[in-house]
């Protein structure tokens, strides 16, 4: 079930799965209404007299007039999104593209546009008139009419979302969301008393425990983009094994390495093995289901590019320090999950890669600090980011891992600032967190 959620979730990022369902939307608006207006009889007089219309020739102008404007304005809506994709792409690197391909409102603006046309079309090809028999589908020309007014509204709101959306704090915010969003579901409980971590020594018993090892290879070269743990533990509980796994929701694989091992009491049969990998979507590109990562990654892009010598911005990259904070202070009280998978029984069952605290701190900032190690204002943000996030963490390891990139940014500056009382001012905001 896990595993169809996310090829829908998957389906529905798409950019063009919203525009096709709205298209096979007005078609069927269209073949309803041209019914209604083939058993209801239009009585002209009144308000309706001058709403609907009364001919065929008027029908068709007001028909053929909408759809040629649609089809224009559609044309317009691809290329201003085509421009945004391009200017995106080289100030704030290709893979935040798909963060704007799969924007509701782009999407809707241009299935709103062409499903219009077709609509149009459609009806149009229904308007009968001749001395035999005259048809005129005067509601559904109406609708078309009130269809072109709501374009016409939906045309300013895109234009507005257009201009807002490529401004670089408006992106870090909504990566940011985006992010605060994905790590919540992930990480959703708070830190408290976990399970013991095994002994290196019980483990490898454990495992030596079981009489046969047989090796699960990767099918298909490309990121890991979803992994069916609750498959897996299913798995083994069958088949009375140990299933060790050796790689997590974004690394990448490459076609005939070993993905895991499972440990068991009889040989597993070919058929068995290559049930085990279909528990493993690989894809082109890594996803932000159950990657960590994925959107820090995206964050720590946009902050290296602006730091660049072609673009030096460095508030935007100080920006992208501010909101990677938020996310540390979280994840700084959150519970990591184990690596060890038990069945209801208490017996282990899969050893996973888990993601881990330092882990992800390092994606967070390393690359930052590289890249700023010249510039003293992005260092003095990443110290006082780090001050924040000392206050938030709960235990001697998390401290340790802050402790370990406040003598990184110190060494980085002792060696790139050129002035002294640039390294003081960091040195005195060192000395504010815990410890120094």
């Amino acid at each position: 079930m896990k595993k169809l959620l996310f090829s829908w979730s998957e389906l529905t990022a798409t950019f063009w799965f919203i525009p096709v369902v709205i298209i096979f939307t007005s078609l069927c608006l269209a073949f309803g209404l041209i019914y209604i207006d083939s058993i209801a009889e239009f009585q002209p007089g009144g308000i309706g007299h001058y709403l609907l219309t009364g001919s065929p020739d008027s029908a068709r102008r007001v028909l053929s007039i909408i759809s040629g404007a649609m089809i224009g304005v559609a044309g317009t809506v691809f290329s201003i999104t085509l421009v945004v994709l391009s200017l995106a792409s080289s100030q704030f690197g290709p893979r935040l593209l798909q963060n704007f391909m799969y924007d509701r409102i782009n999407q809707v603006v241009l299935g709103a546009y062409i499903s219009t046309f077709l609509y149009c079309l459609i009806v149009l090809n229904s308007i009968k008139g001749n001395d035999q028999f005259v048809f005129i589908p005067v509601f559904s020309v109406l609708f078309a009419l009130i269809a072109s007014i709501g374009n016409i509204i939906l045309l300013i709101v895109f234009i507005h979302h257009i201009a807002v959306s490529i401004q670089a704090d408006n992106i870090i915010s909504n990566i940011s969301e985006s992010l605060s969003g994905n790590v919540r579901n992930l990480f959703p409980e708070e830190l408290g008393q976990g399970i013991a971590e095994l002994e290196k020594e019980d483990e490898e018993l454990l495992k030596s425990m079981r009489n046969y090892r047989n090796t699960v290879l990767v099918a298909k070269s490309g990121y890991l983009q979803y992994l069916d743990g609750e498959s897996f533990l299913n798995f083994a509980v069958k088949n009375k094994a140990l299933i060790e796994l050796y790689n997590r929701p974004g690394d990448f694989l490459v076609e005939g390495m070993e993905l895991g091992t499972i440990y068991s009491d009889e040989k597993m049969e070919e058929d068995e093995l290559k049930r085990c990998q279909s528990y493993f979507l690989t894809g082109k590109a890594r996803t932000p289901q159950q990657d960590t990562e994925h959107s820090i990654h995206q964050m720590v892009e946009i902050a290296c590019r602006a730091l660049s010598p072609g673009v030096n911005d460095p508030y935007t990259a100080i920006a992208c320090i501010d909101n990677l904070t938020s996310t540390m202070c979280y994840l700084s009280g959150v519970k990591f999950p184990s690596k060890y998978r038990y069945d209801t029984e208490g017996t282990l069952r899969v050893i996973v890669k888990p993601f881990t605290y330092e882990g992800v701190f390092d994606a967070a900032f390393n690359q930052i600090r590289q890249f700023g190690h010249s510039i003293p204002s992005v260092a003095v943000r990443l110290m006082e980011a780090f001050i924040v996030i000392d206050k938030f963490t709960k235990n001697q390891q998390q401290k340790d891992v802050l402790k370990k990139h406040v003598r990184m940014i110190l060494s980085m500056a002792e060696k790139a600032f050129e002035e002294l009382s640039d390294l003081d001012d960091l040195k005195k905001r060192s000395r504010l967190i815990t410890g120094f």
